[in-house]
């Protein structure tokens, strides 16, 4: 039997807590809810949920607070719910390690589409069959294992998120071509992500600084393209 999605929904608001439990429980996935950041943050951490939609302006910590600190220790994947839609609160949301981003007020169904990418994405790196040939993407300096969904760079691990990963992997399956801004919205975020270029430029910000942790070298394989977006060049030292 298949083990049922759980899915935790941070909200202060009482009404838009049951607003999405209601709309996702008919999707038959398991909901908790958390009132708080704090509440939050300790359900996230001592549970691995599939998902967390999580609300940015509450009580105690917030939600930037609370997804900095949750990918300290974990990659669950985070949909951020916030009723600012400022560029400036979307960037903070993403660079404190947000998948997705969602602005009140906001259509349940769309929430409930949103969450169904997120699953289907986590889906395809889980059940991979020991025999069957490995799906490796390898450099000098990297290491992309998309079965297992792991990246490794000098021997290391790098710990990612969904959609750092995302971006990792699509610019390094083809090496040397560039990419505007638009065609990664377009193929790394898809369909259902309607948001600005800025989102490319934080998740290459990130992702360049997690490499630099482990390897300066594999980080300076992401090269920025000046006006026009950026490749992963496979010869770059």
């Amino acid at each position: 039997m298949t083990e049922q999605v759980s899915i935790l929904v941070v909200d202060d608001e009482e009404r838009i807590r049951r607003l999405l439990k209601m709309y996702l429980e008919r999707e038959g996935y398991e909901v908790e809810e958390a009132v708080d950041g704090d509440e939050a943050l300790e359900m996230a951490l001592g549970r691995d949920y599939d998902c967390i939609l999580l609300d940015i302006m509450m009580p105690g910590k917030d939600g930037v607070e609370v997804c900095t600190a949750l990918r300290e220790e974990k990659m669950t994947p985070v949909i951020m719910l916030t009723a600012k839609g400022e560029e400036a609160n979307r960037v903070q949301g993403f660079e404190a390690g947000a998948d997705d981003y969602i602005v009140k007020p906001f259509s349940p169904r769309e929430v409930v589409l949103r969450v169904k990418a997120v699953l289907r994405r986590s889906a395809n790196y889980a059940s991979v069959d020991p025999q069957a040939p490995k799906d490796l993407v390898v450099f000098p300096h990297l290491m992309i294992d998309n079965d297992a969904h792991r990246v490794t760079a000098e021997g290391k691990e790098v710990n990612l998120t969904p959609k750092e990963y995302e971006l990792l992997y699509f610019l390094a399956k083809t090496p040397d071509k560039v990419f505007d801004r638009e065609q990664l919205l377009k193929e790394v975020w898809h369909y259902e992500f309607f948001g600005d270029l800025r989102t490319v430029d934080t998740h290459v910000k990130r992702l360049r600084e997690k490499l630099t942790k482990v390897s300066p070298r594999a980080a300076k394989m992401i090269v920025t393209v000046w006006g026009f977006g950026y490749k992963f060049e496979a010869g770059n030292e």
